[in-house]
């Protein structure tokens, strides 16, 4: 008698993942709140941004290189005075993602800049960046915070490293048809498996970073290593829900970058204590 096999999941693009995303989901709303402000973010290492918002663009300007662009933008807000700014910027010929988290209680900032490697990059393979010690993952990510409107001085306060979601294992519905799970192992590494959508079956351990930026509410990113893929999420556990997004390519060569936004109902299924 012949076994049945079990079909092997495939893995897909971040286009397609976009596209198995977009119906029927759980993506916060866009908030105008920003337009016609402008705030000036000041980097800890002293470097000095303005940004001017638009409805629909932003406009900022790099003090020191005098450099400026002007970008389309999207801004939300899961907690009130606290908004996720989310665009691409092209420099030197690659494009960018950055995310800034605006928290206007305090008049802090953090800002996420992503890039993900070139094909090049992605033909070496996992075992070879073992053996020399690299991470596995080639998706880039930084961290940079400051004030917003003033320098920071050394009571500025700031949005630092948790493991607070370490143990959690918890349940999100993006959409009606996408749901996965993620397990938080430690400050460094968690584990996704998809229950139901385009990328079901599928489930990695990925290279990820925990920030608190208020009680119960945390920015988390994380970097893939099979689809280069960076994403980035708000956390309210108190308002059971995520926003966020995802930034990766749009097909296999390479040639168009694809950032679009996620959002989920966020459910906690249990906490691993290990003694």
């Amino acid at each position: 008698m012949q076994r049945d096999q079990h079909t092997q999941p495939e893995w897909i693009t971040v286009g397609a993942l976009a596209e198995g995303f977009a119906a029927d989901n759980h993506v916060l709303p866009g908030r105008d709140d920003l337009v016609g402000r402008t705030l000036t973010l000041h980097f800890a290492d002293g470097a000095r941004i303005e940004h001017r918002f638009g409805p629909q663009s932003l406009h900022w300007q790099d003090a020191d290189s005098k450099t400026s662009g002007e970008n389309i933008y999207r801004a939300t807000s899961i907690r009130s005075e606290i908004y996720l700014v989310d665009f691409l910027k092209s420099q030197n010929q690659q494009v960018h993602s950055v995310s800034l988290i605006l928290d206007l209680r305090q008049n802090i900032f953090t800002a996420v800049i992503g890039q993900l490697p070139s094909r090049a990059d992605t033909q070496v393979d996992l075992f070879r960046r073992a053996l020399a010690g690299d991470e596995l993952t080639q998706v880039k990510a930084r961290f940079l915070q400051g004030s917003i409107d003033t320098p920071p001085t050394a009571d500025t306060a700031r949005h630092l490293p948790t493991d607070e979601l370490v143990g959690l294992r918890n349940h999100y519905r993006y959409s009606a048809t996408e749901a996965y799970e993620h397990i938080y192992l430690n400050r460094d590494f968690y584990s996704w498996q998809c229950l139901q959508g385009v990328e079901q079956g599928l489930a990695d351990t990925d290279r990820c970073h925990y920030y608190k930026v208020a009680d119960q509410l945390y920015l988390f990113v994380w970097r893939e290593k099979i689809v280069p893929t960076l994403g980035l999420v708000l956390i309210d556990l108190h308002a059971g829900r995520t926003d966020g997004k995802i930034f990766g390519y749009q097909g296999t060569d390479f040639a168009a970058p694809s950032n679009f936004p996620v959002g989920a109902l966020a459910q906690v299924l249990n906490r691993t204590t290990h003694p």
